[in-house]
Parts: structure tokens; sequence; C-alpha cells
């Protein structure tokens, strides 16, 4: 007899099955690389030309606006939410999937993801408001509805961002961070949900700015610890890693033998790879706008907070999914059966024996659980643009904590599957949106680089272009003494 969790999962997992299938098969797996490759070419090549500035822009102080937080933790922030269990059990289960070639497909959705997330980051820079206490706030859901003057679609992004963001991507984790504790040390479910739910309690109920400072000290540490480890495994294996890139790559167009034949091959390895890649990098989601929105750029100027984004997709998928991924295939462990971060626990294992499994179970945790609390931070967000007050920002917390415990012990399939589906929906909402407002973009774009050309650190007066209109608030926007 089915368990009512069982029966819940049997219904629902057809629906989710066929909102993915619509959306990922016919709409982002390639929406997402032509969005991508658009601001690309409209900007330039920005996200290889801005690179080396892109390190100048992500200071820790608010250049006196204490209105909002500061570049360097909203860029903790969002890497809080990117950098979590799909660069570990994400990647893994890409791999597994779709092969080495989906590796690949992962690089090429992160390198042109890098224009779209500088492009929904300086959007939301620039239709941020203050809200009642004085803090910044903005995101998807204010440039839909200020600068497309399109409210309606503000509201069904927000709805979409609150479900996922605050219930559905947070059980993803918590599962990942299950199987790999209990792999680990043996820790049951019960006392894995105990503990993740005291401790996020103790940081969600102190708002945006609470997890803004937890994860501005613990999402470097955790990523430099990890990135050191994967760097070791390379250098020390350097010897086989042209041979590995050459898989990668031979993989992603299905030039190595796989089910499905030639188009099989690359299809699955395409697939896998970019739904993969952007449930790690977020790049065109609509998520990071919400913390980008949330800081006080220095320079003074949208661009400023779109180039700090853009570096994010950068270290998220350019960075640590390349360690993870590289470090699997030197393993040799792709393919002796495991699911998701239990592979990349073997890999480790490999190289370090049981510390490396230890090792795997601790980077999992802290990147899943500051995963948990940057979700709630894009979703406290969502939920004040719809008009949430503290009543709504109470059981927001309370059911963040819940599906945790229920997270801790659902099937990973459906978890997966679900996630995979809000993703979607989201995405396709915030990239029409981009397309609509990519003209905005562009003028951004043209001033902050026609500053920075002429010697000058760049600051935006929203009196030079009018035709902007009351959209944007003139206040934040101002002329600076």
């Amino acid at each position: 007899m089915q368990t009512p969790l069982q029966a819940i999962e049997s219904v629902l997992a057809p629906a989710v099955a066929l909102v993915n299938s619509v959306l990922w098969d016919y709409v982002l797996v390639y929406g997402l690389i032509a969005v991508g490759l658009f601001f690309t070419v409209r900007l330039k090549v920005l996200q290889v030309r801005r690179l080396p500035h892109m390190l100048r822009v992500i200071g820790r102080g608010t250049d006196g606006d204490e209105a909002g937080i500061s570049p360097f933790q909203a860029l903790c922030t969002s890497l809080a939410s990117r950098v979590g269990t799909g660069n570990l059990a994400g990647v893994a289960i890409a791999l597994s999937l779709g092969g080495p070639g989906a590796l690949f497909w992962m690089w090429v959705v992160a390198a042109v993801g890098m224009a779209t997330a500088y492009a929904e980051s300086a959007l939301a820079q620039l239709y941020k408001v203050r809200d009642e206490d004085g803090q910044y706030r903005g995101g998807p859901g204010y440039y839909m509805s200020r600068g497309l003057k399109m409210p309606w679609l503000g509201v069904a992004f927000s709805v979409c961002l609150v479900f996922s963001y605050g219930l559905i991507f947070s059980s993803v984790h918590a599962n990942a961070m299950a199987q790999s504790l209990n792999l680990a040390f043996g820790f049951s479910e019960a006392q894995i949900a105990t503990a993740l739910v005291l401790l996020t309690a103790l940081i969600i109920f102190g708002g945006v700015r609470s997890v803004a400072r937890v994860a501005e000290w613990v999402v470097p540490f955790m990523a430099l610890a990890y990135l050191g480890l994967a760097v070791w495994v390379v250098v020390t294996h350097i010897a086989e890693v042209p041979a590995v890139l050459a898989l990668v790559v031979r993989s992603a167009f299905g030039l190595e033998p796989a089910a499905g034949g030639l188009m099989g091959g690359l299809a699955a390895a395409m697939l896998n790879g970019v739904k993969r890649g952007l449930y790690s990098n977020e790049a065109g989601m609509g998520s990071a706008p919400n913390i980008a929105a949330a800081a006080t750029p220095v320079p003074h100027h949208p661009a400023s907070q779109g180039l700090v984004q853009s570096l994010g997709v950068f270290i998220d998928t350019l960075l640590i999914c390349t360690a993870t991924g590289l470090m699997i295939l030197l393993s040799g462990v792709l393919g002796d059966g495991g699911d998701g971060v239990v592979i990349t626990q073997n890999a480790l294992v490999v190289f370090f024996g049981p510390w490396g499994s230890w090792f795997a179970a601790i980077a999992l945790f802290f990147f899943a659980f500051t995963t948990i609390l940057g979700n709630y931070a894009y979703a406290e967000n969502g939920l004040l643009y719809l008009g949430g007050g503290d009543v709504g920002l109470f059981l927001l917390r309370a059911a963040a904590l819940a599906v945790i415990v229920w997270g801790v012990h659902a099937q990973v399939p459906l978890v997966w599957s679900a996630a995979d589906a809000a993703m979607a929906m989201m995405a396709t909402l915030n990239l029409a949106a981009l397309l609509g407002l990519s003209g905005v973009v562009v003028k951004l774009t043209r001033d902050y680089d026609r500053q920075l050309d002429a010697g000058r650190w760049p600051v935006f007066h929203i009196a030079d272009y009018p035709e902007l209109g009351d959209g944007v608030d003139h206040e934040i926007w101002r002329e600076r003494d």
C-alpha cells in the first residue's frame, strides 16, 4: 500500500514530466543559448572584454549608501545560491546521463550566459526601488512591471519565484545533503532534517541582510577550499588532462560511442549539459537579479552590478563545475553506478581514500546550506513584490523550513524533475522580458563603456535618459554630489 507521500508523488510525476518535456525539449535548450548569443553579439562580447574590470567592481564598501548591501555581499549571496548541489551532484548527473560531452555544453551555456546574467542584473539595478524600510528591492518582477509596463508578467514571475526558490529548490539541496551525510557519516534522515531546520531558522528569520552577512564569510572559504582540492588533483594527474579534455569535446558532438548513435549522443550531451548548467549558474533564470538589485553599486551605475553577477557565472561554472567534472572524469568512476553526489564522492575516494568521501560530504553541506539561504533571500524578494507583509514573511519562512524536511525524505527523481519544471517556467518568462528590454541594456552598456574609455569612473545620470520615463526611480539615480 502506498504511503501518502508516495501517492502524491505518483500524481505529480506525470504533470511535472509534461512541463519539462515541452519547455526543455522545445524552448529552453535552444532559447538560453540563443538569448546568450544575442546579448553576446549586441554587447560586443562584454563578458570577455570586461572580464578584468569585473574584479575591480566587487568591493566590500557601499560608498556611503547604506540602503543596499555591498557588491561583494551581493556576489557572495548570489554565489551562495549558484554554488550548491548543482556543482557536485548536478555535474555528476549531467555526466552520467549525457556523457563527458555534457561538460562542454555546461561551458557553452556559461560562456554565453555571462552576457545574459549581466543584462538581467543591470536591469534589476536600473529599475530597483526603496522599500518601506528604506532598503533597495528589485528584480525581474520590477523590470517587467516598471520597464515593460506589464505588471501581470511580474506577478506571474514572482509567483514562480516564491514557489521554486522558497520551496522546491531547497528540497533538492536538502535531499542531496541527506544522501551525502548518510553515506559519509551515517547520520539518519531525522538527524539531518532537525539540524538543517534549526540552522536555517537562525539565519532566515533575520532577513536578507542576515543571509548576506553569512554568505560574505562562508562562500569564499568553501569555494577556495574546493577549488584548491581540485587543482591538486589536476596538477598531480596533469599528463591525463589533455586526453580527458579531448574526450569531452568529442563526446559533446556525438563523436564517441553512445546509445542512440551520433545524434543520440549529441542530443543527450547538449540537453543534460544545458539543463544542469543553467541549474548551477542560473544565468537567465531571473534569480540572481533579486539580490543584485539589493546592492549599492560601486561605481554608481547599473552596469557595474551586472558585471559583478556576470563574474558569478564564471566562478560557478567555468571554475567550480569544471573542477568537479575533471575530478570525476580523471577518477574513472563514471559508469560504475551511483546517483548524483554519490558519483562525486566516489571520485574523491579514488584520490583521497575515505577522507575524500568526508570532504565531499562537508563541501556539499556548506554548498547546499548556503544555497538554501540564498534561495530564501530570492523568495523573500518575490513575496515582497507580491505585497506580502510580516505575516506573509513568517509563513514563507515556516514553509521554507517545512520543505527542508520533505526534501530530506523525498525521492531523488521527482525532486529534481520538479526543480527543472519550476526553473524552466521562471526562465521562459524572464528571457522574454530580457529580449523586450534589450535596447535598454544596450544603452546602459554604451554609457558605461563610453565613460570607461574616457578614463572616468562611470556614474549613471538618469537626466541623460528621459526616454526611460517614470519606470526608473529618479531619486536613486539622480546626479550625485
